[in-house]
C-alpha cells in the first residue's frame, strides 16, 4: 500500500459482505468510506471499530438516485479521492416472474444495475484524470447458472457483468482495474431468516468474502484479477 492512505468507497455497507469489507479494509488502515440508506446501520460499524481506534466515514446515500449518488461522491472528494469503488448495494425478492409486481422490477434494477453504473459513472472521471483506480462489482452466482425466483435480480446482476466487462476494455488504458466478484450463496440478511437458520453451515459468511476483496485489492499494479467465483465448498444451494 502506497504512504497515502487510499480512499475506499463501499456502496451497501450496512450489512452483509459490505459491512464486512468496510471493517476489514479499515484494519489495513484505509481510509473507509461507507454509503447506504440505512445510517444508523451505518454509524455501528464504527462501535464496532472503537476497540481497534480506527474508523469509518460515513455517508447516507440512496443509489438508486443518480442525484444522491452524484453528490454522495462531491462530499467524499472534498475529503480524498476515490480509490476503489466497491459496488455492494443490492436487493432481490425471491420470486417467480409470473409474481415480481411492476415495483419489485423497477427497484431491483434500479438499485443493483442502474445504481451501480450510477456510481461508476461518478468515480471515473477521477480515475481517468489520474490514471489509476479499481473498482469491484459484487456480482452472483446467478450470473453463471440458472435459479428459479430469481430472473429479476439474474438480469440485474448480469446487466452489469456486461457493463463492467465492456467497461474493462475502455478503461484499461487509463490503468484502471475493473473486477468482478461472483459469490455464492453467503449468509447476509439478502436470505430469509428460515433459510438462514436451516443452511448457514452451508454458506460463506460476508468475512470470507472481504478477506478475498482485502487481497484483490491490494494485488500489484501490473497484475488485475477479472474475476473470481467463490462458492460454498458443499456446492451451491
Amino acid at each position: 500500500m502506497s504512504k497515502e492512505k487510499p480512499g475506499i468507497w463501499i456502496t451497501g455497507a450496512s450489512s452483509g459482505i459490505g459491512r464486512a469489507a468496510a471493517i476489514e479494509f479499515a484494519k489495513t488502515g484505509a481510509k473507509v468510506f461507507v454509503s447506504g440508506r440505512r445510517a444508523l446501520e451505518l454509524e455501528r460499524i464504527n462501535t464496532e471499530l472503537d476497540s481497534d481506534k480506527i474508523s469509518v466515514e460515513v455517508f447516507p446515500c440512496n443509489i438508486a438516485s443518480h442525484t444522491n449518488v452524484d453528490q454522495t461522491v462531491k462530499k467524499i472528494s472534498a475529503i480524498s479521492k476515490i480509490d476503489c469503488l466497491i459496488n455492494n448495494a443490492g436487493i432481490t425478492s425471491f420470486k417467480l416472474a409470473e409474481d415480481n409486481s411492476i415495483n419489485e422490477i423497477n427497484d431491483i434494477i434500479q438499485t443493483n444495475l442502474l445504481g451501480s453504473i450510477y456510481a461508476i459513472k461518478a468515480v471515473l472521471p477521477q480515475m481517468i484524470s489520474n490514471k489509476s483506480g479499481t473498482i469491484i462489482n459484487i456480482l452472483s452466482i446467478v450470473t453463471k447458472k440458472t435459479f428459479t425466483k430469481s430472473s429479476i435480480y439474474s438480469a440485474s446482476k448480469s446487466g452489469l457483468l456486461g457493463y463492467a466487462n465492456s467497461l474493462r476494455e475502455e478503461v484499461r488504458k487509463y490503468n484502471i482495474k475493473v473486477i468482478n466478484v461472483v459469490p455464492g450463496a453467503t449468509d447476509t440478511s439478502m436470505w430469509s431468516k428460515d433459510i438462514r437458520n436451516q443452511h448457514s453451515n452451508r454458506m460463506m459468511s460476508g468475512e470470507d468474502i472481504a478477506r478475498v476483496l482485502v487481497w484483490t485489492y491490494l494485488q500489484k499494479e501490473n497484475l488485475v484479477t477479472e474475476e473470481i467465483v467463490m462458492r460454498p465448498i458443499e456446492g451451491d444451494l
